[in-house]
Formats: structure tokens, sequence, C-alpha cells
């Protein structure tokens, strides 16, 4: 057996969470040894993988940013090379930069119930090498793309369209759209990204929708939270600034899930306003669903519908029957030509970073597992994942896990205990994982943990009620069962 490398806490990821959750606890609690392990060649996840035009934060960056470490630009709507750079230099701020190793893919983990460690099983993607990790604690922090994996429809007659057919998830370098008649399929965050980009490149751009989205145009710069750093320093101000978009967040959805009908007749009348006079809101901005039944797009200073009022932004809605020789045709009959077509169609998930999860070299199916916290799993001892908000900024949660991991890890070294595990009662009756409408959701759910119907089994979605819970509730909870160090065992003995 090849000698592994020993760690206290093994984080997988160097993308957003895994450089927030390494940092605090970085921070909090130097005296553990702490390594991630990152796949790519470099830190950022999600912000290092997609290079498409325009890609930007759908969340303002006074949320989205941690509050240990300030968002200080003034675009509070940040575009991907700005957020990857706030990464590298939080990561560079806190020493993490030489606990990374890159280039290691994570292929399988597998708890060791003898040793009580995780034996990490990792590829060397420089080398071709097969290296060993232990650690005490593993900390899964691949967000839930499949990096390698988009999703792509069976659009029939594919092989008949003669120009480049692209996805946003692998967009190539050098493209030139200047002039370009581009049809992009999609009505989800990442057409509505990329439709005012590309016709600020030149090119005349169809969007082509199956199914409308709801669009919210938000002020790119956050002049008001720019007051409040201003008037009481960049301590005060940006605590002020950020409590009061998590405000804004919370009463935004509280009020669509609680209003769905006002609030999508709010939405209606400001996108009637933002659009040309006497364009038709129906079909194009009529969605089947309620407000944050689905995601809701964002569009910065109202990009997107300054691109359809300088006829640079044309919008068909209707189901592609097949490609053709120079672009599409819909079941209706009407054609769209195009000489580049690019399939905004979402993404698949993949939980862990596609590592098999294991104890004692028995496979654990996820979707046999019950998330406990929305950060653990019932019978997995020593492991915590980080998966955000859908309906607020996803760093808020990533942050809270990160605090909760703190006070449990000291907990555990404070009173000697070597172990934590998630046991759920028995016959406790459980849902889906994720109550959310959106495609990429539901084509997982059937491969995704669940969550119990009370808690600490749900998945909690309230920030507010989330905070005191995961910085301030009982670690104690009848349901974290610890396990004391054998150097332990005749004080709890006793």
């Amino acid at each position: 057996m090849r000698e592994a490398s020993e760690v206290d806490v093994l984080i997988v990821g160097a993308g957003l969470s895994g450089i927030g959750i390494a940092a605090r606890l970085h921070q909090a609690l130097p005296s553990l040894s702490l390594v991630l392990l990152e796949a790519r060649k470099d830190i950022g996840g999600t912000w290092d993988l997609f290079r498409y035009p325009g890609i930007r934060s759908d969340s303002d960056l006074f949320t989205y940013g941690f509050s240990f470490f300030p968002w200080q630009a003034e675009e509070a709507i940040a575009e991907g090379p700005a957020i990857k750079s706030y990464l590298t230099a939080m990561a560079a701020h806190f020493g993490l930069l030489p606990l990374i190793r890159f280039r290691h893919l994570v292929r399988a983990v597998n708890w060791l119930s003898a040793r009580r460690r995780w034996r990490v099983s990792v590829r060397d993607e420089e080398t071709g090498v097969e290296r060993l990790w232990e650690a005490r604690f593993l900390v899964a922090a691949t967000g839930y793309y499949d990096y390698d994996k988009r999703y792509l429809p069976d659009f029939p007659g594919r092989e008949r369209f003669a120009g480049p057919i692209l996805h946003p998830q692998h967009w190539p370098e050098g493209i030139e759209v200047n002039g370009k008649r581009v049809a992009l399929i999609g009505s989800g965050a990442t057409a509505i990204t990329l439709a005012p980009a590309l016709a600020a490149a030149g090119a005349h751009v169809t969007l082509v929708q199956r199914t409308p989205a709801y669009i919210l145009p938000i002020p790119r710069r956050d002049r008001f939270a720019l007051a409040l750093i201003r008037l009481f320093g960049p301590g005060l101000g940006f605590r002020l600034a950020r409590g009061k978009n998590v405000f804004r967040q919370h009463l935004i959805y509280s009020f669509c899930q609680r209003y769905p009908r006002a609030a999508r007749a709010l939405i209606r009348a400001l996108t009637r306003r933002l659009l040309p006079p006497g364009f038709p809101l129906d079909p194009h901005f009529n969605p089947p669903y309620g407000p944050w039944d689905q995601r809701l797009c964002v569009t910065p200073d109202a990009d997107f519908f300054r691109a359809i009022r300088d006829g640079r932004l044309t919008l068909v809605t209707g189901q592609i029957e097949t490609f053709t020789e120079t672009g599409l045709r819909l079941a209706d009959g009407r054609g769209v030509e195009a000489d580049l077509v690019i399939t905004a169609t979402g993404f698949e998930i993949a939980l862990f970073g596609k590592a098999t999860l294991a104890r004692d070299g028995r496979i654990l199916e996820p979707a046999e597992l019950i998330t406990y916290r929305g950060m653990m799993l019932g019978g997995v001892p020593n492991f915590a994942f980080a998966i955000g908000y859908t309906s607020a900024s996803w760093t808020l949660k990533v942050e809270l896990v990160a605090d909760y991991l703190v006070r449990l890890l000291a907990y555990m070294e404070e009173e000697g205990f070597e172990v934590a595990v998630p046991k759920p009662p028995p016959g406790l009756a459980t849902r889906p994982l994720l109550d959310f409408g959106a495609g990429y959701v539901q084509r997982a759910l059937a491969r995704l943990p669940r969550q119990g119907a009370a808690a600490p089994w749900q998945m909690p979605w309230n920030y507010y009620a989330d905070r005191h819970l995961f910085r301030h509730g009982g670690l104690e909870d009848g349901h974290l069962r610890f396990i004391p160090a054998p150097r332990s065992r005749a004080r709890e003995a006793a």
C-alpha cells in the first residue's frame, strides 16, 4: 500500500466555496493542518471555467463576497475576471496559496472506521501519478456543476447546420461575432447574460426561447451601498450595505412566494416600461410559472432591454423543430437564419466532483442518504459539503457552513472527540433535496441526497434563521453523535 499524506482537514475544490471555507478555518483554527485539492490549473472554480462574453454574477458582490474579506470595487454586479481576482486576493491574504494542490483530481473517498480517517484517492493530472491522502475531516466544496459535461438537448438536424455550434460552458478563444447573425438558444441566466454582450460586440442576436423567464433590472453600481461606505467607512459601511442587500433579497423572494400574482404583475409592468413602444409582452415575457419557482434572471442597468430597443436583439418564442443548413426551423414553420448557433441550454449537476463516496469500502449512493442541516450526510462521519442558496447569494450559505465547521472542529478539539456523525432517526420521512423548478435540478433529483421533513434534517433556505442556527445553535442536539478519541475514553467512562 502506498503511503498516504496526512492532514487534519482536506477540502476538495478551490473555487468560491473552497477558498471561503479554507480562509475561515485557517484564520480561526490555525493549529489544524489544511490542504485544498483542485482539479483545475488555477483557483476560481466557476469563475475559472466559464469564459463566455459578459460572464458575471447574478448576485451583488456585497453579499456574494464574504463578510470577512469585503468586496472593494465599486461595481456591485461584477464580471467573471473581477470575481476571480477577488478570490485570488483572498487566497493570498489568508495564506492559502501554498496549501493548494492544483491539477489534483479526487477520484474516490473512503471512510476507514478502524483508522477513523478518510482515505482519498487522487490523480495528479500533471504527472499521471495516483496519490493517497488521509484526513480527519473531509469537506466537499465542489459546488454542483459538472465541469466536463454540459446539457444539450437532442436537437434534430444538428449535423446539417453549416456554421459553428457553441456551448457557453466550453467557450473557445478567438470567436469573432461582429457582423454575424447569432441564434442564441435558451432563456436562463446564461442566455440573458450572453445576449446583450454579443449585441454589444456587434452581432445581431436572435434569442430563441421555448419558455420565457422573469427578467429583473438591477443597477450595476449600488449607489446607496457606496454612500454608506463613504459615510461610515469601509468596515461599518460594508456591513450596513451587506445587511441592506441581504434584507432586499429576502424581501423580494418572500414577496414572490407569498404574493405570486402581485409579483408577476409588478414584473410585467416594469418589463413593459423597459421595452420599445408596442413590443408585445406575450408570448416573449409570459412565463408559465410563478416568480421564483425558478431563479429570477437579472439584467444589470437593463442591458438586455437596451439591446432590444437598439435593434440588436430579436426574441423568438417557440419550439425548435430542427436545425437547417442556414439556421433553425421552429415547429410553427418560422425560420431563424444564423451564421453561428449558441446553445445556452444549461448544465448538468455532479455532486462531490463526481468522486465515489464509500464507507469501509462499501459504496454510498447519495440518493440513499439524508442531509443534516443541509451540509452533512446521515451516517457519514466527519464529512461536510457546501451547497449555497438558490433564492439568495450562494455565498451567504457557504459562509454559514464555514462558521459551523469552525465551531464543530473547535468543539471536537476541546472535548477530545475524534468523530462526528449525524444519525437520522428510524422511519424519518423524506422529500427531494431541492424544491426548485429549474431543469438542471429536475434532471438530477433522483441522484441527489434527500432531506427530512423536520429539522435538523431539512435543507434550510432562510438566511436569518440559518444564521442563528449555524452560528449559535447547540452542537449536541441529539442527532449529531460524537465519538471520543482513544485517549478520551477513560474520561468519558468516568
